[in-house]
């Protein structure tokens, strides 16, 4: 039975999480497929402790799930482009209607409503800017709210990663 001498205190019903779970968050950014029994190799612990932390990490949010990372060439989508909207009005009503409009969209991967001189930065992805041409005509100017939008078609992609740093 492995015990854990670095358990961090409870807060609420969720625990902060130790060094261990630090190093099990840390391997599965690297390698989501890896084996429990791999994984539990890799951070010193039995397979049971290393389940048992893994199921906790997901239950209490830490681990928000798993997913492939695919070749967005291969598949029609090779054109990156970062859309600045700004909304005719900033209230709650208009908002939640732009946001809900956007939810729907499989060519918006993110959405952020951030601070400054815009409301909302959109990440894209479309074929090719013949298709982007397309999507804004048919889909930006179309949500909700929007007044103007400004684009950033990307040249390169220096650096792409979702990992927190931990």
């Amino acid at each position: 039975m492995d015990v854990d001498a670095d358990a961090a205190t409870p807060r609420g019903s969720e625990r902060e999480i130790d060094k261990i779970d630090r190093r099990i968050l840390r391997v599965l950014q690297e390698d989501g497929r890896i084996s429990n029994l791999k994984l539990a190799e890799t951070v010193h612990l039995s397979p049971t402790a290393v389940l048992e932390r893994v199921k906790r990490l997901t239950r209490d949010g830490y681990i928000l799930g798993y997913e492939a990372r695919l070749n967005p060439e291969k598949l029609g989508a090779g054109l990156l482009v970062f859309v600045e909207v700004l909304l005719d009005r900033t209230v709650h009503d208009v908002m939640d209607t732009f946001k809900a409009a956007v939810q729907v969209r499989t060519e918006i991967l993110e959405a952020h409503l951030v601070a400054g001189g815009f409301d909302y930065l959109l990440k894209t992805r479309v074929a090719d800017m013949a298709a982007y041409r397309e999507f804004i005509g048919s889909v930006i100017w179309t949500l909700p709210g929007v007044r103007e939008t400004r684009t950033y078609a990307v040249m390169e992609e220096v650096k792409n990663s979702a990992r927190v740093p931990l």
